[in-house]
């Protein structure tokens, strides 16, 4: 058990943000082996959801929807939030151009692998 914010957070929640990444994270690398590059894109937002919803509970926030789309909004809109992890989460938010491609330069699943390690360093058990 720790302490954050006046919020007591119980292992099991750690284990469960953690499994249910590590979940998305597998089917999304099995979607791309499978050539289904539109389910890995999904797969991908939702691992970074999971995460950046974990970081916004550490920070105090409640009452968050499970849409990775929402917490990826509340994210980027945090004024205190690195840029560089800001620039990170726009990737999750991004349209697919009409050959339902996102630009070669952007790989969700680098990015959600990224977040993963990096964002939850502290705290992170």
């Amino acid at each position: 058990m720790w302490s954050r914010n006046g919020k007591i957070f119980i292992m099991n929640q750690a284990i469960k943000w953690k499994r249910e990444y590590g979940h998305e994270i597998e089917q999304a690398i099995s979607a791309r082996k499978a050539g289904n590059e539109g389910m890995a894109r999904v797969c991908a937002r939702r691992a970074a959801g999971i995460i950046i919803g974990e970081y916004l509970t550490r920070c105090g926030y409640s009452n968050l929807t499970n849409s990775a789309i929402d917490r990826l909004s509340i994210f980027i809109s945090i004024p205190d939030v690195d840029k560089h992890y800001q620039d990170i989460a726009h990737h999750f938010l991004l349209k697919v151009n009409p050959d339902n491609n996102l630009p070669d330069v952007v790989d969700l699943i680098s990015d959600a692998k990224w977040l993963g390690t990096n964002l939850l360093m502290e705290n992170s058990d």
